[in-house]
């Protein structure tokens, strides 16, 4: 077994627990970070760049903070995604358009909350090419057996789900404007939570499309998420009270897209688990609806991008294909075609948050199968693009496996108000799918 195959996800939990009972100090969990990337990342490449010594130094500045004064991620490393503002380090947003490109001046809003709850910056991860489709360098770090080749760990958070599930951090930052975050915590086997689209200030952001993008994080469980959703967005922990089993619409995919034996497997698994556990299971149906969300959702994401970076437009010999292609068809677009796209997802957000008010989530999975073989294509978000078009959130769980040994993620998509009753339905699940 190589280190590699060896690496597992470090609890985020865990790890404040050692800090607290003072088993472990900052720099101890800085230390174990830097010497896991040291044997891991030459091969699994999650790291576009580590601020070894900007970490040890904030590790040191937080030791002598008193306890009563610690904030929730007290001396908790993290990684952020390489489209989200470091200040003293470049956002190179995995396009070589910014090789070049001064270090950023300030922290993205959200940086400044992880430091204000007293988490240390890492330093960034990779991501594909301004969070579109073009991968980066990064590999999976679950092989179905020695000597195959590589998979592709996702895209385009996929430098921060393979920090994760290879325990250089206990979490780390991510995004999503189509099925980026979700599909590369499904592919590498760890949670994730997109959270409700602006829950999470996108300032000192590098995003496509200002309706669709929104920050999330990964780590090792769903109770990790809470911790790290909870410190980030300011949300106040919710009181833990005895958990009702929730009452759960089945979405499998299938009519939007072909999904693999062993996921529709994996979902039917989920459903029985939460039935035994006396949850209420009912089909979501409105399939065509479902349909009809991912053209509008590519049309928006499209048109937007095209605003954001209409700069761009004059350098398409410099990015990929298909950015270049996105870029060319939302400038085609017409700003009549856009405000149509917008009124449907409206008109089908009140539909499904009419469907909610009698549910407590969606269950489905979480991409069409695991991960493929090969890097030069990051996978198919598609199983995540209506959720997104919607603003919802959404919860991938980790824990089941495909006949080849690779992750299979299972996600739970609920109501943009109340995120944390997404992860109470993760926390609840979870469990039962970390037994297969």
């Amino acid at each position: 077994m190589t280190a590699v195959e060896a690496a597992a996800p470090v609890s985020l939990a865990a790890s404040i627990q050692r800090l607290a009972t003072g088993v472990a100090t900052p720099l101890d969990l800085v230390g174990e970070s830097l010497a896991r990337i040291e044997a891991l990342d030459p091969e699994l490449r999650a790291w576009v760049s580590v601020d070894a010594d900007s970490a040890i130094a904030a590790a040191h500045g937080l030791t002598d903070i008193p306890e009563g004064s610690r904030g929730a991620l007290w001396g908790t490393p993290a990684g952020v995604k390489d489209i989200i503002d470091v200040a003293g380090m470049r956002t190179g947003c995995g396009s070589a358009i910014f090789d070049q490109a001064p270090p950023a001046s300030a922290d993205a809003g959200c940086v400044a909350a992880l430091r204000g709850a007293g988490g240390i910056v890492l330093g960034k991860t990779v991501t594909t090419e301004f969070g579109y489709f073009a991968p980066g360098p990064t590999i999976n770090p679950h092989r179905p057996t020695r000597g195959t080749a590589p998979h592709t760990p996702g895209g385009s958070s996929s430098g921060s789900a393979v920090a994760v599930a290879s325990g250089m951090v206990p979490f780390a930052f991510g995004t999503q404007t189509a099925g980026s975050l979700t599909r590369p915590a499904s592919y590498c086997g760890v949670a994730g939570l997109v959270a409700p689209i602006h829950a999470i200030p996108t300032d000192g952001v590098t995003g496509l499309s200002h309706s669709l993008d929104s920050i999330g994080f990964l780590a090792a469980t769903a109770a990790d998420l809470r911790i790290a959703y909870t410190a980030i967005s300011g949300t106040p922990a919710p009181a833990q009270g005895a958990r009702r089993p929730p009452r759960l619409l089945v979405w499998d995919g299938t009519d939007i897209a072909p999904v693999s034996g062993d996921m529709l497997s994996g979902l039917h698994l989920a459903i029985s688990a939460a039935r035994t556990r006396g949850a209420l299971v009912e089909s979501l149906g409105s399939a065509a609806a479902v349909r009809d969300l991912v053209p509008l959702h590519m049309s928006v994401m499209a048109y937007e991008a095209a605003c954001t970076h209409k700069w761009l437009l004059s350098r398409k010999n410099e990015v990929s294909g298909p950015l270049a292609d996105l870029l060319s068809s939302g400038d085609l677009l017409a700003d009549a075609d856009f405000h149509r796209a917008m009124a449907g997802l409206a008109a089908a957000r009140k539909d499904i948050l009419n469907r909610l008010q009698h549910f407590d989530a969606i269950i489905a999975p979480a991409a069409p199968g695991s991960a493929p073989a090969g890097l030069a294509k990051t996978g198919d978000p598609i199983l995540s693009r209506p959720w997104q078009a919607l603003g919802l959130p959404a919860v991938t769980m980790a824990g089941l496996r495909d006949a080849a040994g690779m992750p299979l993620g299972i996600q739970v998509i609920g109501n943009p108000g109340h995120p944390g009753g997404l992860l109470d339905i993760a926390e609840w699940l979870e469990p039962s799918l970390a037994q297969h």
